[in-house]
């Protein structure tokens, strides 16, 4: 019985590698994982995952929900939520690496803060962090500062 499973599974293994065509695809492991396609050289390429939802300029001209009081938390948890506030239209322009946007429907990385998501994600603070730190001391735009986010990001 042992025997007759193994050979099953090999069985569908050189199957499924067989019946793939040259070009198609290759995943391994995790669907959500990146495609791995081959370029004229037969070397493999990336194709970039899809850059998670934000808002528009415009779309924040509107009134944004609040966000959670900082005074109920401490720390670098505390201080990141204190630079949403400061900063909440930049905030929303920017995307969030967590994958929130599918997972819970966020429109951005603001969202994160009016509950407490971001307390109890590394990725939400630092971004927010990081957001704050390249508008007050560089002078980065929302724009400037997305296309930050997603150059550290993009591999997640």
């Amino acid at each position: 019985m042992r025997f007759s499973a193994a050979f099953v599974c090999l069985l569908a293994v050189v199957s499924l590698s067989c019946s793939r065509q040259p070009g198609d695809p290759v995943r391994a492991g995790n669907p959500t994982q990146q495609a791995e396609t081959h370029n004229r050289s037969g070397r493999p390429e990336r194709t970039p995952k899809p850059v998670p939802a934000f808002q528009s300029a415009e779309t924040t001209r509107q009134q944004l929900p609040k966000t959670l009081d900082p005074s109920l938390f401490a720390g670098s948890i505390k201080m990141a939520y204190q630079v949403v506030q400061e900063i909440p239209d930049t905030i929303a322009q920017l995307p969030c690496y967590c994958r929130c946007d599918k997972s819970m429907g966020h429109k951005s990385l603001h969202s994160c803060f009016v509950d407490d998501h971001a307390a109890n994600c590394g990725i939400c603070m630092n971004s927010a962090l990081k957001a704050h730190k390249l508008q007050k001391e560089k002078k980065f735009t929302p724009e400037q500062i997305r296309d930050e986010l997603i150059a550290e990001y993009k591999n997640l």
